[in-house]
């Protein structure tokens, strides 16, 4: 029941990663299931997330809820264990996640930070990344 509830509680993120998995099977990509976290890749994934994702570079892997998009299926290998943090990021924030997250971003440039690299939700990722 109560990881019923926590679904629930993050679904409203996890809706706008399901948005992109017509993207994976079009562009020629994949859809996985593991542990309970959907994982896709394709071409126009790979496409929105190297063009769209506002850091330099774009990114190789984002997570949406119980969504993780990466660019190909080493890009969602290689970027598990970070982007394993940001799904219990948005099980914890639920459906405040995506404004948390963007909020926390303009503060800290606002302070002449980096708006993704110091952005506290990537520095958890980052830190237990390492420590696993």
């Amino acid at each position: 029941m109560r990881q019923a509830l926590i679904y629930l509680w993050a679904f409203p993120t996890t809706f706008v990663g399901l948005l992109f998995l017509p993207l994976a099977l079009i562009g020629g990509g994949d859809v996985s299931l593991a542990r309970g976290v959907l994982e896709i890749h394709g071409r126009w994934i790979a496409l929105f997330l190297r063009r769209c994702v506002p850091i330099p570079g774009g990114a190789s892997a984002m997570t949406l809820g119980h969504v993780v998009m990466g660019c190909d299926q080493f890009c969602l290998d290689s970027t598990r264990a970070h982007e394993r943090i940001h799904v219990r990021q948005c099980e914890r924030w639920g459906p405040l996640f995506i404004p948390a997250y963007l909020l926390a971003s303009v503060i800290v440039r606002l302070r002449g930070l980096d708006g993704y690299r110091d952005n506290p939700f990537e520095c958890q990722a980052y830190a237990s990344e390492r420590r696993t």
